[in-house]
């Protein structure tokens, strides 16, 4: 169902963002993310001498290197373009994040990492954001398949984690119906 007609506006701003998931030939997977706002307008900015309209005021890219157990082997940023010229100085500091694992506490470790001064909003509101959603069905929905049939009685891991797959929804009681709790 679409969005209701909107009332007379003007455009502002856009975020776009652009995400991948790689499986490399060495067995581990590359998930990458790209992250580029734009103005509708001019504006100027001491650091870069202004910037145009639809000129990216953040071009920011971010590559983790991660293994079947959604280990951090390696850890990317980028930072292209940059309202601030010292933005770009933080990028090694996410190299902090090598051997943390994408699992439950993965956003308070990565904040104690790299967050608030530590790093870059934009860069950590990608990565514990649009990044790990492409990790996670990028690596997990690839071991699944893989992997033989879970044990009999296994609940799946991915009930419950949305209205979709609540217990009690109908896309529960017609895809997995020994797991349905409804009436």
């Amino acid at each position: 169902m679409p969005l209701s007609k909107p009332v007379p506006r003007q455009h502002i701003h856009s975020r776009h963002l652009h995400c991948r998931g790689y499986h490399r030939d060495d067995g581990l997977w590359d998930i990458e993310a790209l992250l580029i706002d734009t103005k509708t307008y001019s504006f100027d900015n001491l650091d870069r001498g202004g910037v145009n309209s639809g000129e990216p005021i953040h071009q920011m890219g971010f590559r983790l290197t991660i293994d079947d157990e959604m280990v951090v082997r390696d850890a990317e940023a980028a930072i292209d373009a940059a309202p601030f010229g010292v933005c770009a100085k933080i990028v090694s500091t996410f190299e902090a994040l090598k051997g943390l694992r994408i699992a439950p506490g993965w956003r308070q470790a990565v904040a104690s990492r790299v967050g608030g001064v530590k790093g870059c909003t934009h860069l950590t509101d990608l990565l514990v954001g649009p990044l790990t959603v492409v990790a996670n069905l990028t690596v997990r929905d690839t071991r699944t398949r893989r992997r033989a049939p879970a044990a009999v009685g296994d609940k799946p891991p991915h009930l419950d984690t949305c209205h979709a797959l609540a217990s009690d929804s109908p896309v529960v009681k017609r895809e997995w119906p020994d797991f349905y709790e409804g009436d």
